[in-house]
Parts: structure tokens; sequence; C-alpha cells
């Protein structure tokens, strides 16, 4: 029970929300009560749970993040990325989500995001079914 999920960013930075892929995942994996792992192997990309109600949010923590790790300063690794990479260590690259009577537990406003931090590019996410 393994899902991969291709992502084609389209800009430099962004949130992509794939709450749906991941609950279509559960589904079509049977998944009642358990647990699935979502992974990314990219090292300037992430994942993280938050609202997705509202569209700003996604705005106001990139704003957040390029403020405190900015694009340009004097960064040491030589591909001119390292900004990414802080970011992608800092939201991590792996969630567990509980599934319950065959539906994600997330609270009211919360989505899944995959987050772009090096794009445009082309991305894997890996959705793990764990039956409990």
């Amino acid at each position: 029970m393994l899902r991969e999920i291709i992502i084609d960013t389209r800009l430099r930075q962004e949130f992509v929300d794939i709450t749906g892929e991941i609950e279509s995942a559960a589904a079509e994996f049977g998944v009642l009560s358990g647990i699935i792992c979502v992974y990314t192997p990219h090292t300037t990309a992430g994942l993280t749970i938050n609202e997705n109600a509202d569209p700003a949010v996604k705005g106001d923590i990139l704003s957040f993040l390029n403020e405190k790790i900015p694009l340009r300063k004097d960064y040491r690794h030589l591909e001119g990325n390292s900004a990414s990479h802080i970011k992608s260590s800092l939201l991590g690259n792996s969630l567990f989500l509980i599934v319950e009577r065959g539906s994600l537990i997330l609270g009211r406003w919360q989505g899944v995001y995959f987050c772009e931090f090096d794009g445009p590019r082309k991305r894997k996410v890996y959705i793990k079914a764990i039956k409990g």
C-alpha cells in the first residue's frame, strides 16, 4: 500500500494542497483505522499541516520564512539554494496522519500542504498506509 504522486510546481515557492490526494489514497487502500505516512524525498521541499480556509495563511507563512531566511545571504552552499534547504529542514519532509472510520483526523480548518522552496520542479510525494 504505497502511492506515489507527482507534483509539478510552477513557482519558486508555493504551498500545494495535497489533502485530497491523501484522502483518496486512504480510501483506495481501504484504511478504516490506522496511520497514513506522507513523505517527500527532496531536500528543498517540505510538508506541513495548516489552515486551508484562508489562502492568505500560506502567503503569510512564506513571507515570514523569507524574512527570517532570505534567499541571498553569506551562505556557503555553492548551488545558491541554501535558504531552501533551511526551510525544508525546519518544516520537515514527513507527516503521520491518523485515519479513523475511513477519514483523516484533521482539525476543522486544516489541510496538508506540499511546500516548494526551490521550484519550479517536478516533485514526488509518497503516501503509505499502516492499517491499525
